[in-house]
């Protein structure tokens, strides 16, 4: 009998689920460290991985593997492990794969932390590491003119909403015997699926829109399967990245109403972006689905939406940043992004701060840059809180 494919909703509520012999119709909750055996002789086998059971729920565990399955399902990928969070599944689909004297290219435009494991981290281990213009076609062949190991890359990136070529740099990574890993947050997987973009592994944050609420951590590495059961789990299990079984049952709820928060979220983030693009005290506006972004043909092509970020900057560098910030009356200040209620933050000093000024400078973020992550809140609400924020700059 063939298996029915079918679609991106269905496959979120109905994906990887798996019921025990009471048959219950909410996914179960396994709340377990680990399990037993039927027999020693079961027991040796287990750790052989010549059964397929459960041994421990630091190396798999049934909650777990059902969002694993439903997010792979989403995704395209052949294999997924989730991880307690984002930044556990950065460092160890790298740190898998790394050694010294292995080479890695990858987009300047990086998450703080993301740029602290390149710069700062995989250096001190004799690996070396160019970051470049990720925009920059020509950078790209200049930079993969010789081996790497690995690129890596965010698309949009955090916190400016630059975008990267996924397929054509992929087309280049692959010939100078790289895999291509992409931090695709900003898009999610509705919005953008780098594995059909012929990238190798992606990276999820699935504390942010995945969980969409603000309540947990979590992390996701996807990929093909030999890359995820046979580089990457080994360097999991040992290492301690798993996620707990309760994190990943709550996220495994929240992938059910996705598709609804994400193209609510969108729809009024792109409603804000056109608003501000005419406001007079808006030196800029970043949203990949404005007319405005220099790479707005590019989003089309690659992107089936433009998600819930954007970000705009003031005249007036940070004073003017912190005032519109502290004016804000509905809208939160947070570093958190992807959740359903909106929020705020000034990279410049909170989530790009451990970056040199020069560093900042170069990905475009100043001092009065502001990055906004969209609720669900009504659309003019949210307008209306920016607006009287911004009348507090007086007549700069």
């Amino acid at each position: 009998m063939t298996r029915k494919e079918y679609r991106t909703a269905t496959k979120l509520v109905r994906g990887g689920v798996k019921r025990s012999a009471n048959q219950e119709t909410a996914e179960a909750l396994y709340m377990t460290s680990g399990f037993v055996y039927s027999s020693a002789e079961e027991a040796a086998a287990a750790f052989r991985d010549e059964a397929d059971v459960f041994v421990y729920s630091r190396y798999g565990n049934p909650t777990v593997k059902m969002f694993e399955e439903r997010l792979a399902l989403l995704e395209g990928a052949e294999a997924c492990r989730a991880t307690g969070s984002g930044m556990a599944a950065v460092f160890g689909a790298m740190a898998c794969q790394l050694e010294a004297g292995d080479r890695v290219v990858a987009s300047r435009a990086l998450f703080g932390a993301c740029h602290a494991i390149l710069t700062k981290i995989l250096p001190r281990w004799g690996i070396v590491t160019e970051l470049i213009d990720g925009t920059d076609m020509a950078a790209w062949e200049t930079a993969l003119a010789k081996p790497a190991k690995l690129v890596f890359l965010e698309s949009p990136s955090n916190p400016v909403l630059e975008l990267v070529d996924i397929k054509a740099v992929a087309t280049l990574a692959h010939k100078a015997g790289a895999l291509v890993m992409v931090d695709n947050v900003f898009a999610s997987p509705l919005y953008q699926q780098p594995l059909a973009l012929d990238a190798d592994i992606v990276i999820y944050s699935t504390t942010k829109h995945i969980d969409g609420q603000g309540r947990l951590l979590g992390g996701a590495v996807l990929g093909k399967r030999d890359f995820v059961e046979d580089v990457f789990l080994p360097f999991y299990r040992q290492t301690g990245a798993a996620i707990s079984a309760f994190n990943a049952w709550v996220m495994l709820k929240s992938l059910e109403t996705l598709p609804l928060r994400l193209a609510a979220q969108s729809e009024t983030a792109g409603k804000i972006a056109g608003w501000l693009f005419q406001h007079p005290k808006i030196k800029k506006i970043s949203y990949p689905g404005h007319s405005s972004h220099p790479q707005h043909e590019l989003a089309k092509q690659q992107m089936s939406g433009f998600g819930s970020l954007l970000a705009f900057e003031v005249d007036g560098g940070e004073a003017a940043a912190f005032t519109v910030l502290n004016n804000l009356q509905l809208i939160d200040i947070s570093n958190n992004l992807g959740d359903s209620k909106s929020l705020a933050c000034h990279p410049y000093t909170t989530t790009h701060s451990n970056m040199s000024p020069e560093d900042r400078a170069s990905l475009g973020i100043s001092g009065g840059h502001i990055r906004l992550s969209v609720g669900l809140e009504d659309a003019d609400d949210l307008i209306e809180d920016l607006d009287q924020a911004l009348a507090a700059l007086g007549t700069r």
